[in-house]
């Protein structure tokens, strides 16, 4: 299994990283009750018992619920931080009294949501902060001041973005004199352009395929590891008919490509003896650059399905007969 890149930064951090969107009860006011807390506290052992010590976070996570009932968890068990990686993101603001939904990536909220977050993980600091979408308002300067005051205070270890293309990370690397060491993206069998667009130079359907501008090259050239958020397509080959529809909408996509990709996947789970999950997993980890991928369920079993990721590696056939299966049309 190749390397990750995190791994040179955090050598100990696991090559898969779970996402704690699911914790912490509804996106609402209701408060984080002591079942919130006693599920974050069961996430955290089985994901360290399978050896998955990578959390990711958001400040926005069920409203900061997800952060706090994690945080909770975590002070009743301090000696696990030393045992995990932390990481979380700021940047998206809903609508309130101040203005619409918008994303905030000057000086003054990345400071603010980070003070949120060390308080509500009952922590000191993050390894990890990623910038959670680009604001289209951001000046890379005040990103820059940010992430040195964070950094000398101890508040932050190592700094990333997220959802971003390759031209916005150079903008803001541009003014830092530390590197950018991840970028999560949603990348997943289901959703191959970020794939297809290496494919493509000069080739006629190269302007429906422009996906990441990029992005897999400069992420290698520059070494920033790329995280994969949607991970397991919503279980869309895992038999969760219910995304169907969704994904039909979505060029190469038909009932026949995804009724044969789920096969494949089947076929290819019996073949290594592992979980359907660790194949789609599997696929994203084969990449060069070693994609870490999140995943969110909060159910034990299929934590430790994921985990069977780690005992796989795709043969190149197997790995583009899934490439291929999921685009619904062989390679130019």
């Amino acid at each position: 299994m190749t390397k990750s890149v995190i791994q040179e930064y955090i050598p100990h951090a696991s090559s898969l990283i779970y996402g704690c969107m699911g914790i912490g009860g509804g996106w609402d006011s209701s408060p984080v009750t002591q079942t919130h807390i006693q599920q974050a506290d069961t996430v955290i052992h089985t994901a360290l018992e399978q050896g998955i010590n990578f959390f990711d976070h958001a400040d926005i996570y069920t409203l900061g619920k997800a952060e706090h009932a994690f945080g909770q968890a975590l002070k009743n068990t301090p000696h696990l931080r030393d045992k995990m990686v932390l990481q979380s993101k700021c940047g998206i603001r809903f609508d309130d009294e101040h203005g619409p939904k918008r994303y905030d990536l000057s000086y003054d909220w990345i400071m603010y949501s980070v003070e949120q977050s060390l308080k509500r993980l009952c922590t000191d600091n993050l390894d990890i902060l990623l910038l959670h979408r680009p604001d289209p308002l951001m000046e890379p300067e005040d990103i820059a001041r940010a992430f040195s005051d964070l950094k000398q205070q101890g508040k932050v270890n190592y700094f990333g973005v997220s959802n971003m293309h390759s031209h916005q990370i150079a903008a803001i690397q541009s003014t830092l004199d530390l590197p950018l060491v991840a970028n999560q993206m949603e990348l997943h069998l289901a959703q191959t352009r970020f794939i297809d667009e290496t494919l493509f130079a000069g080739h006629p359907q190269a302007p429906h395929n422009n996906y990441s501008l990029g992005l897999l090259d400069y992420c290698k050239q520059h070494r920033i590891q790329l995280q994969s958020w949607g991970s397991l397509s919503q279980g869309l080959y895992l038999g969760n008919d219910s995304v169907i529809d969704s994904y039909l909408a979505l060029p190469g996509h038909t009932a026949n490509s995804i009724k044969h990709t789920q096969q494949c996947v089947h076929h290819l789970s019996e073949k290594y003896a592992v979980s359907k999950e660790a194949i789609l997993l599997a696929w994203l980890m084969k990449q060069p650059l070693g994609i870490t991928p999140v995943i969110g369920t909060t159910q034990p079993k299929r934590i430790q399905a994921c985990q069977q990721a780690y005992a796989v590696s795709l043969t190149r056939e197997d790995w583009y007969a899934l490439y291929v299966s999921a685009r619904g049309e062989e390679l130019p």
